[in-house]
């Protein structure tokens, strides 16, 4: 197993009253599942994440990662376990303009100290369909090619954790539909473990379960058949 949560709660102050968003929260993923958390807007997904990759702290409860209690590491430790075993995928890119593509790419690694950072981003970045725009800046680049680069950078070090929060929010439809199945090939030739959340069931659908969050609380809902063409990845 490598994420647990057990009794989790997120309370937010509001001026002399608090807010709930996640209340009593229970939720366990093995190694190398696809899991899709979907909800209203404001239902707290966000919110969970935050607290999967421990850039939030619980008001309640514990949650380990890779057999690590996050409540029991610093802040450092954290950020040294984002660094070496979780990667994350946001909705809107976070790249660093002044970088090239190769540069965001590298950037996890060179942080980390590790060797050949730029022939490894280069290997991703032609995993991801881009070794023609290594030396890109993001401004020179598409939207879907900025989410493709974001992706590369959240693989390159080969995280056992992959978050990703709406990765085709920002895209129009048809370069979202060619976003998902890259990064869920790629997740699942590196054989890392994925929290997708989405609002689009047709996403949804092809990860291994879906967890829907309402309410503060989690509740696995029925996985619907994929109405379009098998799923292939």
């Amino acid at each position: 197993m490598l994420i647990k949560l057990t009794d989790v709660s997120m309370h937010y102050a509001m001026a002399e009253s608090s807010v709930t968003v996640l209340d009593h929260l229970d939720m366990a993923v093995d190694s190398g599942e696809r899991v899709a958390i979907v909800g209203p807007s404001g239902s707290g997904k966000s919110t969970l994440l935050l607290l999967l990759t421990g850039l939030e702290k619980p008001s309640a409860g514990q949650i380990v990662i890779s057999g690590q209690s996050l409540d029991a590491l610093s802040a450092d430790e954290r950020a040294d376990l984002r660094r070496t075993q979780i990667g994350i995928v946001f909705q809107s890119f976070h790249l660093i303009p002044t970088l090239s593509a190769w540069e965001n790419v590298a950037l996890p690694l060179d942080i980390s100290g590790l060797a050949d950072s730029r022939g490894r981003a280069a290997r991703m970045l032609d995993a991801v369909g881009l070794s023609s725009r290594l030396d890109h800046y993001p401004a020179q680049l598409s939207g879907g090619e900025q989410q493709r680069v974001a992706i590369a950078r959240a693989l390159v070090h080969q995280p056992r954790l992959l978050v990703a929060d709406e990765p085709t929010g920002n895209l129009d439809d048809a370069t979202g539909a060619s976003i998902m199945p890259l990064l869920l090939t790629l997740n699942r030739e590196l054989g890392t473990t994925l929290i997708l959340v989405t609002h689009d069931q047709n996403l949804a659908v092809r990860c291994d379960r879906t967890l829907q969050l309402h309410d503060g609380r989690l509740q696995q809902i029925a996985q619907p058949q994929q109405t379009a063409q098998p799923r292939t990845f």
